[in-house]
């Protein structure tokens, strides 16, 4: 066996070989990226995110596990540091108690509502991330049902993966600002789950 060096360290015995089962490609299907897998393999990684297993590269819309809730977006004078320039946008994420269904982690079980408040820059830059937000949102891709890092509680609605700055100020290691590169990060974050200004 020979470890390609372009498939991230996946082993397989030849090109020819599928790198989700390992085995001979099967009704071989090729995407857009130009990686092949068998048929049936790529269709049943397709159903949890339609991204290639290689180089991730999104193949339709993602669309996440996030349950039902409400984003609401306000504006305030109040100056984040490092953006005395301008004043800062706010967001209120509110999500009321419920039960999981077949998409989460444990279907029938009761999850604990939540909110959580973020703040943007109101500044260019803040406002392109302001919409590329908004699209994630509507997508169900900010939020999941899981284990709180944070507290280690299960069955609760969590971030996904798409950082929020939730202090106004501390710096990266309280989530607030000043951070000089968050509004860079954030989008790269959006960017692998298939949310651009393109799509």
């Amino acid at each position: 066996m020979e470890k390609r060096p372009n498939d991230h360290n996946v082993v397989r015995k030849s090109a020819e070989d599928c790198a989700i089962c390992l085995d001979n490609i099967q009704e071989r299907k090729t995407l857009k990226c130009l990686h092949s897998f068998c048929s049936q393999c790529i269709d049943s990684v397709f159903k949890l995110k339609p991204a290639c297993p290689i180089c991730n590269t999104l193949h339709g819309e993602y669309t996440g596990t996030q349950p039902d809730g409400t984003m609401t977006v306000t504006r305030s004078w109040q100056r984040l540091p490092g953006y005395e320039h301008c004043g800062s946008i706010v967001i209120k994420y509110v999500f009321p108690a419920g039960i999981q269904e077949p998409k989460h982690p444990n279907p029938g079980v009761r999850y604990s509502g939540t909110f959580r408040t973020a703040f943007l820059p109101a500044c260019e830059e803040g406002e392109k991330v302001l919409r590329l937000l908004k699209k994630a949102f509507d997508r169900r891709l900010t939020f999941t049902i899981g284990r709180s890092v944070t507290t280690g509680l299960n069955n609760v609605i969590t971030w996904n993966d798409i950082h929020h700055k939730t202090n106004i100020e501390g710096g990266p290691q309280c989530f607030g600002y000043p951070d000089p590169e968050y509004l860079f990060r954030v989008q790269e974050e959006l960017r692998l789950k298939g949310v651009t200004e393109d799509q």
